[in-house]
């Protein structure tokens, strides 16, 4: 697959999105780093996942290639209902979810306002509860475009500091940074002050003890930008039916430095009877 995939008309939002594979549908929501596109944050894992489940990978409003209208704001609100139309779009009566960062909020707030739409959910290296703002994610959402800034947001991405000494990847995710509307949309989402963005997206407590569905949590160790402590480690404590798995050695970017590993807690855990995630 190229990065080109499909549009389909979202409530009249032409929406993009990447479909591959067969068997139970699988919703993959990106997350909020500067040029992300769903390719750009699933195409290490598109191929494998795609022997098992039927996937769809949307570029969420404001991002990638989904049309982005004069004068768009954007907000969580936004950002869910858009995914719950792209769920009725496409046709599917019910998903499993992978939401990815700011793509973990969006699947939590997706589940606790339309369960009826969902099967399961795995969220890695998610927001979506009560937390700080970081210095990573202050500077993830805070870029602007340059080689030096993609160079350091690598940094903070990963734990293995090779990637941002590999100037192909860096030059890669700065041009994606600087394509037409990307920085503009981008720039308009998360202004400073940035803690209340990230308050935005969280739920209660209340919220998360109220989610029924089997989550499981996946999160890098040593996680820069979403602190694994203030996050996966709290949400996995008040959502009954989760479990988390930790990655050691392991930055944000958990699909990228563990595939093969991130894959594998994938297929395992929604191919499992639902009754073996019941409390």
């Amino acid at each position: 697959m190229v990065e080109q995939g499909k549009y389909i008309n979202v409530k009249g939002i032409q929406t993009h999105y990447h479909e591959d594979g067969q068997g139970e549908p699988l919703l993959l929501i990106h997350g909020s780093g500067p040029g992300v596109s769903a390719w750009a944050n699933w195409r290490l894992a598109f191929p494998a996942l795609s022997e098992h489940f039927h996937l769809y990978a949307p570029d969420v409003v404001g991002f990638g290639y989904t049309e982005r209208a004069e004068g768009q704001e954007y907000s969580i609100d936004v950002w869910v209902n858009h995914m719950i139309d792209f769920i009725e779009a496409i046709g599917e009566r019910k998903v499993s979810i992978i939401g990815n960062s700011f793509g973990g909020a969006i699947a939590l707030h997706l589940v606790n306002r339309r369960p009826d739409l969902v099967n399961k959910v795995i969220l890695m290296g998610s927001v979506g509860n009560k937390s700080t703002l970081s210095d990573g994610l202050d500077a993830v959402w805070g870029y602007t475009p340059s080689f030096e800034n993609m160079k350091n947001l690598i940094k903070i991405f990963s734990y293995d500091q090779s990637n941002a000494a590999n100037d192909n990847l860096v030059e890669m995710r700065y041009q994606a940074s600087i394509q037409e509307g990307f920085q503009e949309a981008f720039s308009s989402m998360f202004p400073a002050p940035r803690q209340r963005h990230l308050d935005a997206m969280a739920l209660t407590d209340d919220e998360l003890k109220s989610i029924k569905k089997p989550v499981l949590l996946i999160h890098g160790r040593e996680d820069k930008v979403i602190p694994l402590e203030e996050t996966s480690w709290k949400i996995a404590q008040l959502i009954p039916n989760s479990q988390l798995h930790v990655f050691p050695h392991c930055g944000h970017w958990v699909q990228i430095e563990k595939t093969q590993e991130f894959i594998a807690q994938v297929i395992g855990f929604l191919n499992q009877p639902e009754t073996a995630n019941l409390v």
